[in-house]
């Protein structure tokens, strides 16, 4: 597959894309991107650090993570809070997100008040915010929880556990959680997708190439990508074969844990074209006023 690169940035991560445009996230320098299809970029949010993830929600609003979930106007730049709490708790921070047909998100919390600190982060839970507003803690104790998708049928979460691997878990009808089925053992694993035919397609930021599996964990041929490692991979385009993969150079996620900042803008946006087409990701329904 052949790549072309869209933009560059510090450290690309979160990505959700639409038929004409694709929308990238810089956790270190702060801030959103929306890359058009005719070259015109547009910046949002330049002072919000910590964007690990996007996900669109109606019209052109995209939901923003960080120190919290936030609303983006991708039209006027507005942005508004959607949520910042669990049970009357702050949450610790957010990470990677995902919507299921209902509209509700499943999303991974994170410890940004440690990494900050270079502390190791407290163990970290999934969740689950309904449109109601309602958010509800479903699994607990996770290393570093990071990239989500669902499957095609709705009926499994797959998600990347940083410095373990790639697990599902079965959505029961009220939305909560079965047990974790281990597929995958991968210490880089980062941003995750699903194909139409249900194959995941997994990034990792020490990997030069996205690893692809079937549900049942059977590895199959991987796509190399140009970078050290990849931080998160999306399908786009009208057809939805538009394929965005966001990389790193080699060594810079453990430098970046170190305290060491990227010294260059030399994380780049890829587009390809790939043979299968993406899974639509369901948009998110915004929590009821």
């Amino acid at each position: 597959m052949d790549f072309i690169p869209v933009v560059k940035g510090s450290y690309l991560e979160g990505l959700c894309a639409d038929g004409q445009s694709v929308w990238v996230a810089d956790p270190v320098k702060g801030g959103v991107r929306r890359c058009h299809a005719d070259g015109t970029i547009c910046a949002w949010l330049t002072d919000r650090p910590w964007i690990g993830s996007l996900l669109r929600g109606h019209d052109d609003i995209v939901l923003v993570s960080g120190e919290s979930i936030i609303w983006l106007d991708g039209r006027t730049g507005a942005s508004g809070l959607v949520a910042d709490s669990v049970n009357g708790k702050p949450l610790p921070g957010v990470n990677e997100m995902i919507a299921d047909r209902r509209g509700a998100i499943y999303f991974g919390s994170s410890d940004l008040a440690a990494i900050a600190r270079l502390e190791r982060a407290a163990p970290a839970s999934l969740y689950r915010l309904d449109p109601d507003g309602r958010v509800t803690e479903l699994v607990g104790g996770l290393r570093f929880a990071n990239g989500l998708a669902i499957s095609p049928d709705g009926k499994r979460l797959y998600h990347n556990e940083t410095f373990v691997g790639t697990s599902a878990y079965d959505i029961r009808p009220d939305g909560s959680l079965g047990a974790a089925v281990r597929l995958l053992d991968k210490v880089d694993c980062d941003g995750l997708a699903v194909d139409t035919d249900g194959t995941l397609w997994i990034a990792g930021f020490e990997t030069h190439a996205i690893l692809r599996m079937r549900p049942d964990g059977t590895l199959i041929d991987p796509v190399p990508i140009p970078g050290g490692g990849a931080t998160n991979v999306r399908f786009g385009g009208p057809d939805l074969r538009d394929l965005y993969v966001t990389t790193v150079a080699q060594g810079a996620a453990m430098r970046l844990a170190a305290g060491m900042g990227p010294e260059a803008e030399d994380s780049v946006l890829y587009r390809g074209r790939s043979d299968v087409a993406g899974l639509a990701v369901p948009r998110a329904a915004l929590p009821a006023a």
